[in-house]
Parts: structure tokens; C-alpha cells; sequence
């Protein structure tokens, strides 16, 4: 598969979102990541310590409604994958983007203090949708692009850099999946301490389901 396939091209982008969703959670929901699961695992043993700012209940629940989220996923495309790729990856895409825009309708209607219950159903539905994001992208087992870490990509620019005596191979995808999800996690930030969560939940999910509609429409014409 070479870098400009469509799927390629739209796991980069793909990533754009995951910096846009961790960068609103960790900002504005507190410490908490809905799309790296690695950081609330390390979180979640901070808080068992005791260390002040860490709120095991935030990573918990965070950790099940990904879970939740890959479940339902998996069981999607074992069942849709067979018959259609784009149909399925479609309907992967409005789900997501359907949570997503939830979330950015609840976070626009609530306060602006973000009340307990809210940054609770917030991460619920945020970390469901890259869930079920992550079990999506799994199955299409696309190397070094998992759209929501970077840590074997990283490892892969690296390891098979020529520097390292190996082949230099895929450096143009590598670079490209890590700037995305760094111009992401930027483009986040900056929307969520300005205008608050919604706009950039709202975004994210734009994001996820135009993009796939793209890839849908080039592979409808092959």
C-alpha cells in the first residue's frame, strides 16, 4: 500500500482529530486523555499513589467506555467488512462523528464551569467514539498508522531509518501521521482555550465523517 492511497491518506487526517479530541479532554475535562489510553493507565497509577490533580474515576471511566466503544466496533466490522469496506467504514465514520457531535451540542448547552455530571457523559461519549475508532482502524491493519498514538510510529522512523542500517522505508507516512496529530493536538488547544469544548468536538467530528465520505466517493469510482 503506498503512501497515496486513499486509506492512507485518510488514517493521516484521521489523526488530525484524535490531537483535537485529546487536546479538548485533557484541557477541559481534566487530566484526562479519551483517545491514549496509555496516558490514563500511567494517570490512573499516579492517582492510586495519591498524587494531588489525578482523579482515578475520570481514567476509569474513561478506560470502559473505550472498551465499550471497541466492542461494539469489533462486532461491526465482522460483520460488514465481508460485504462492503466502504459501506462499513461509513457507517464506522457516522457513528463516531455522531458522538462527537453530541458531546459539542451537550458542552455548548451546559455551562461554562462544566459540571460534574457533564465532564462525566462528555468522556463517556468521547471515548466511545475512539473506541470504536480504534477497533475500526485496527481491522484495516494499515501499518505504523494507528490514528491515535504516535510511540510506534516514532519508534518504526527510527528503527528503520538508514541511520539505523535499515531501509528508510515509509518516512514520508511516518512524518506525515506525527505533524497531524501535533497540528491536531495545536488546533485544539487553541479552539478549547478560546471558545471552550464544543467548537473543537464539533470539528472532530466534521472531520472524521467528510473525510471518510471522500475516501468512500474515490473508492466508489475505482
Amino acid at each position: 500500500m503506498t503512501d497515496r492511497d486513499p486509506l492512507v491518506v485518510l488514517l493521516t487526517l484521521l489523526s488530525l482529530s484524535t490531537g483535537i479530541v485529546d487536546a479538548t479532554s485533557v484541557l477541559g475535562l481534566g487530566k484526562v486523555f479519551v483517545a491514549n489510553m496509555t496516558g490514563n493507565v500511567v494517570f490512573l497509577g499516579f492517582a492510586a499513589a495519591g498524587a494531588p490533580g489525578f482523579h482515578w474515576e475520570l481514567y476509569v471511566l474513561a478506560l470502559l467506555a473505550f472498551g465499550f466503544g471497541a466492542v461494539a466496533s469489533g462486532r461491526l466490522g465482522r460483520s460488514s467488512i465481508a460485504r462492503s469496506r466502504r459501506r462499513w467504514l461509513v457507517i464506522a465514520a457516522t457513528v463516531e462523528a455522531g458522538l462527537l457531535w453530541i458531546a459539542a451540542a451537550c458542552a455548548f448547552a451546559a455551562p461554562s464551569d462544566t459540571a460534574t455530571w457533564l465532564r462525566y457523559l462528555l468522556i463517556a461519549l468521547v471515548a466511545i467514539a475512539m473506541g470504536s475508532r480504534n477497533a475500526t482502524v485496527r481491522q484495516l491493519n494499515v501499518p505504523d498508522l494507528t490514528t491515535t498514538v504516535v510511540t510506534r510510529t516514532i519508534t518504526g522512523l527510527a528503527a528503520d531509518s538508514r541511520l539505523a542500517g535499515g531501509p528508510g522505508r515509509h518516512l514520508g507516512r511516518r512524518l506525515r501521521a506525527i505533524l497531524a496529530l501535533f497540528v491536531g493536538a495545536a488546533l485544539g488547544a487553541f479552539m478549547v482555550l478560546r471558545w471552550g469544548l464544543a467548537p473543537p468536538l464539533a470539528l472532530a467530528g466534521a472531520t472524521v465523517l467528510v473525510f471518510t465520505l471522500m475516501l468512500a466517493k474515490d473508492e466508489a469510482q475505482d
